[in-house]
């Protein structure tokens, strides 16, 4: 199975990349899975029930979240209506929707840091006890979004299931990094995809406000930059028999204004 992990979507412009470049990308590389993560679809911060079908109907087969995964506040209702769309598995279990989806035959995790990120339970004890309670049943295939910021606990969370997950691909800094690798117990890991998102901006923002934010200390709102767009990517080969990774490479492309 080849499986491909869309680094987080950002805003408009990103929508516009996924919507001309994914398939292009699925043909390519013959994607059999991919997984995109929407949390900044919309407007930059958050996801709408509209937003993750365009990104479905776009070639995503399931859509991922993060720590603005409520920043939409009508995605709270509308999470439970869209069966390809989850989010981080280890938030309070009052939240609306689930952290986990079987699809093609693979089970997709999202799971949230919790190292310079809001308050989250323990995601090492979250994913344990998704897999003790999937128990037999769980596919051989096991891939996870892991949205956290520090590279530490990025790839702390590979070693954690090195064996027991196919690919565990980070998400949420928007900045690819060139450590994708294959552990030893056959699970790609790679601390973060990237994102979909403005070139020229500071995380997929106006670097004007950034800048103003940095050197006033002053709140100011965000604003998705314009221009040319970064698609970051990845790439995992697993062997559907036994669940082991046995590649992980980057695909990054340019989509021009």
């Amino acid at each position: 199975m080849r499986v491909l992990f869309v680094g987080d979507v950002v805003g408009r412009p990103g929508r516009r990349a996924v919507a001309e470049l994914l398939p292009r990308v699925r043909a390519d590389h013959r994607i059999d899975l991919a997984i995109v993560n929407g949390e900044n679809a919309a407007g930059g911060a958050g996801l709408t029930g509209d937003i993750a079908r365009e990104l479905r109907d776009a070639g995503a087969d399931v859509v991922t979240n993060g720590n603005h995964v409520w920043d939409q506040r009508q995605f709270k209702d509308e999470i439970g209506l869209l069966d390809f769309a989850i989010r981080p598995l280890n938030l309070p279990p009052s939240n609306p929707g689930r952290g986990w989806v079987i699809v093609k035959g693979a089970l997709v995790v999202n799971a949230i840091g919790r190292v310079f990120m809001a308050a989250a339970d323990d995601p090492y004890r979250a994913l344990d006890g998704l897999l003790d309670q999937l128990g037999a049943s769980a596919p051989k295939v096991r891939l996870l979004d892991w949205h956290a910021e520090a590279t530490s606990e990025k790839l702390a969370m590979g070693w954690h299931l090195d064996g027991r997950f196919s690919a565990v691909v980070g998400t949420h800094t928007h900045v690819p990094t060139a450590d994708a690798r294959v552990l030893p117990g056959g699970t790609a890991l790679v601390a973060d995809a990237g994102m979909v998102g403005p070139r020229d901006s500071i995380l997929g923002m106006r670097t004007d406000i950034i800048l103003e934010r940095f050197r006033t200390g002053m709140p100011v709102r965000f604003q998705v930059a314009e221009g040319a767009v970064t698609f970051n990517s990845v790439v995992v080969e697993v062997d559907e028999a036994t669940g082991k990774a046995s590649s992980v490479v980057r695909v990054d492309l340019l989509l021009d204004e």
